[in-house]
């Protein structure tokens, strides 16, 4: 899907990205469908991160309410994008770099804890990746423990969540049109996913794991943190929660970045209203900016009416992974349109057409997951047709204004 988006954007840059490419090569409809999609998807996702940051600011103040520190860093993050381009630039070049020199001193230094000072973990070894816990783990009449505990259905439980951990990679089609040389810079960020997924994702859980056996880790905290307060360093610990912090943040910020040029896109189509057009002496679209953070304030009654934040969590997540799997869809049905159009193309997307139709099987198998008993997400699947209905319903209505 990524591959697929990357080549529609550098043959033809578009801040709209996917909906651009759904209403120019599919239809008004697709195109319609494919940006309110997005703005939601992403109004939610802010709100899944702005929960995260009032989780970990709970490690140094534990009895400050959730909402509270939810609606400062709400403010924060809305005053910096109403700053120029430039600013959120900046920042957000500040809050990765920041991400990146995490995940790799904490490889590091899990590395370093594995290999030469296994002492300071109690159970340290690279063993713990495949070796069952000292105590086996019951689940009703069942004993699960070594690699694949749960089994292949594990796995395939786990997608969802899976799902929406790389929910946001769509989302550098967004900076496409204020990007410098798009046709040079998308495709080498794209090439660069496969090798950043292996090191940050991969490398990170295989150190974590390795650690600390699966059996041990938390729901409610972080991992890397949870480790070094073991052992007793707590100013690693308290750099790294920080550190954590800052990338929910980096995340959250790059939401109401991209939802608010996703409105100011649909505006463009006709498919919003016009007022969301209007920019600042900045350049910076303050009406977009403005929606999109009033949907995303619902983090704070969210968090006040429920006060653990594990389950204020789930419950936005569950819809979030629903909306971006409809929205790859569309993009994986929009690069089909755009091949019958462009059949040669400045970063051809490999395996075409079979890629496509193994992405749609995937989004499928995933559905499939997720309406099982085990999962219980089944009203979230059914409620894609109606969602879809829903939003025909509004396109009609608009356009018969």
């Amino acid at each position: 899907m990524m591959r697929q988006l990357g080549e529609m954007n550098t043959q033809d840059p578009s801040a709209g990205s996917s909906s651009y490419f759904a209403y120019k090569y599919w239809g008004h409809f697709p195109g319609f469908l494919a940006g309110w999609n997005y703005w939601v998807e992403y109004a939610l996702a802010g709100i899944t991160e702005l929960t995260a940051v009032a989780a970990y600011t709970l490690y140094w103040l534990p009895n400050i309410p959730t909402w509270k520190t939810a609606l400062f860093f709400f403010i924060l993050v809305n005053a910096v994008n109403l700053l120029t381009v430039k600013v959120f630039g900046e920042v957000e070049f500040l809050f990765s770099s920041i991400k990146v020199f995490a995940v790799c001193a904490m490889i590091l230094a899990g590395s370093y804890i594995l290999f030469f000072a296994p002492s300071l973990v109690t159970g340290a070894s690279i063993k713990n990746l495949w070796q069952s816990p000292t105590i086996g783990i019951h689940i009703g009449d069942n004993t699960f423990s070594g690699f694949f505990p749960y089994g292949i259905m594990g796995l395939v439980m786990a997608l969802p969540i899976i799902t929406f951990a790389f929910g946001g990679l769509e989302l550098l089609g967004i900076t496409a049109a204020e990007t410098v040389e798009p046709t040079k810079t998308i495709p080498k960020a794209i090439n660069q996913v496969v090798y950043r997924i292996l090191i940050f994702y991969v490398g990170s859980l295989a150190v974590l794991l390795s650690l600390y056996h699966w059996s041990n880790l938390s729901v409610s905290d972080s991992p890397f943190v949870m480790i070094f307060d073991h052992i007793g360093f707590k100013y690693a610990a308290w750099t790294l929660n920080f550190i954590i912090l800052i990338a929910a943040l980096s995340v959250y910020n790059s939401c109401l970045y991209s939802n608010s040029r996703m409105l100011y896109a649909l505006a463009l189509q006709n498919n919003a209203p016009k007022i969301f057009l209007k920019t600042n002496k900045r350049g910076v679209p303050f009406n977009a900016i403005f929606i999109s953070s009033a949907i995303t304030f619902l983090v704070v009654p969210l968090n006040y009416f429920i006060p653990n934040w594990v389950n204020a969590f789930k419950i936005i997540v569950n819809f979030v992974v629903v909306y971006i799997l409809t929205n790859w869809t569309i993009i994986t049905l929009s690069h089909l349109k755009f091949k019958q159009k462009n059949e040669e193309t400045l970063f051809p997307s490999p395996f075409y057409p079979y890629s496509n139709y193994i992405t749609l099987a995937f989004i499928g198998f995933i559905l499939a997951a997720m309406a099982t008993p085990q999962l219980g997400m089944i009203k979230q699947v059914i409620a894609i047709p109606f969602w879809i209905f829903t939003v025909y319903i509004a396109y009609k209505i608009l356009k018969n204004n």
